[in-house]
């Protein structure tokens, strides 16, 4: 600002804006902060005591221009030093975790400092192959204010389960069995609290998509299954992420909703009052829910869990606390189950495990 003018002490005392409270009602106390432009990320529009630099700057501003400074000159000597010292000491994958330097400019940097020596300054990183200037100040800019990745699990309680279950009742439970159906076969999980496996297998259901969906057919199949089924506090049985506009999946849809709609009715316990203060038994857990939490989607869609099953298994030999206990015999059981190439399939024992370990995590890691 060229001039400010003394202003009255009542008028601007408890107001937020520019000013901070005024001392003795004269010139308030000024403190200059600055906005980059998000055109250039160059020049910079002084501000005075915002509460917030979320503030966006009006569409009717006049548009920025880039000025003559040096990338160095854009940054305090702190910042600098801050910026400089990854640059020139972080490793690769450390540099890729910068937004904008995944893949080879993480690499082309490493490479640069090495047949050059350290970056000695701001000016000197458009050097590096594709770092180009605008490219130079938002990867800066990330080093100075990385963005903390908040973990989704800890806000998808109430989304990955169905129909809605008060959260101690869930916290109650101390075993629960996760079921998965295929095609042609019906997988479960027991798992507990501790994260110890109980009983985990699967069943060929031969009547599955045969025929016109022959309801006493299905029947008979689910039966058998469910007769297997160990007592628990919840049968969690997972939600197909199938949509319903691929017109071309609607038989493998209408299987899936069949079995379903079975396991539901032979699971859940009759003649309980609605108003009553019982949960549900039977719960509903998205597919896709399991895929994101242990990093197996594509896109939308999900891939195989038969890797990240053997890794569980390897690691409840291996180490001392694994993420979840397998006894002997159902490693010796399973250990050649979920091998590449294998004809015997296993997707659904895998997914079935997979969900139990979700459903636990997600769990303990969902805030009160």
């Amino acid at each position: 600002f060229d001039h400010v003018s003394c202003l009255p002490a009542g008028r601007h005392a408890g107001q937020v804006g520019l000013f901070r409270r005024p001392r003795h009602g004269c010139l308030p106390e000024l403190e200059l902060r600055y906005l980059q432009c998000t055109c250039c990320w160059r020049s910079r529009v002084p501000v005075a005591a915002f509460e917030t630099l979320n503030d966006t700057l009006s569409s009717a501003s006049d548009p920025c221009k880039e000025d003559n400074r040096s990338l160095d000159a854009c940054y305090t000597y702190e910042q600098r030093v801050v910026i400089l010292q990854l640059l020139n000491t972080g490793t690769q994958s450390e540099l890729a975790a910068v937004k904008l330097l995944r893949g080879r400019k993480s690499l082309n940097i490493v490479e640069y400092r090495t047949k050059h020596g350290p970056f000695r300054t701001l000016e000197s990183v458009v050097k590096v192959p594709l770092l180009k200037h605008k490219s130079a100040v938002t990867v800066f800019n990330s080093i100075l204010n990385p963005v903390k990745k908040e973990r989704k699990v800890r806000i998808q309680l109430a989304k990955f389960i169905r129909p809605e279950v008060d959260r101690s009742w869930l916290e109650e439970a101390s075993n629960v069995v996760s079921l998965v159906c295929g095609t042609d076969k019906i997988a479960w999980a027991h798992v507990d609290r501790g994260m110890a496996v109980l009983d985990w297998q699967e069943l060929d259901c031969p009547n599955f998509l045969k025929g016109s969906y022959m309801a006493s057919a299905y029947l008979n199949d689910v039966s058998a299954a469910v007769a297997l089924l160990p007592p628990a506090d919840f049968y969690i049985i997972e939600k197909s992420s199938i949509s319903i506009q691929n017109t071309t999946l609607f038989p493998i849809l209408a299987h899936m909703r069949t079995v379903e709609a079975m396991l539901f009715t032979l699971l859940e316990p009759r003649n309980v009052p609605p108003e009553s203060n019982i949960p549900p038994r039977v719960l509903n857990m998205m597919r896709t829910a399991v895929g994101r939490h242990f990093g197996l989607m594509v896109g939308e869609s999900r891939t195989s869990g038969a890797q990240t099953v053997r890794q569980l298994m390897i690691e409840s030999v291996t180490q001392k606390l694994p993420r979840i206990n397998f006894p002997p015999e159902l490693l010796m059981r399973h250990r050649n189950s979920f091998q590449m190439g294998s004809r015997r399939g296993g997707e659904e024992l895998c997914d079935a495990l997979l969900q139990a370990v979700t459903f636990y995590e997600l769990l303990s890691e969902s805030p009160s």
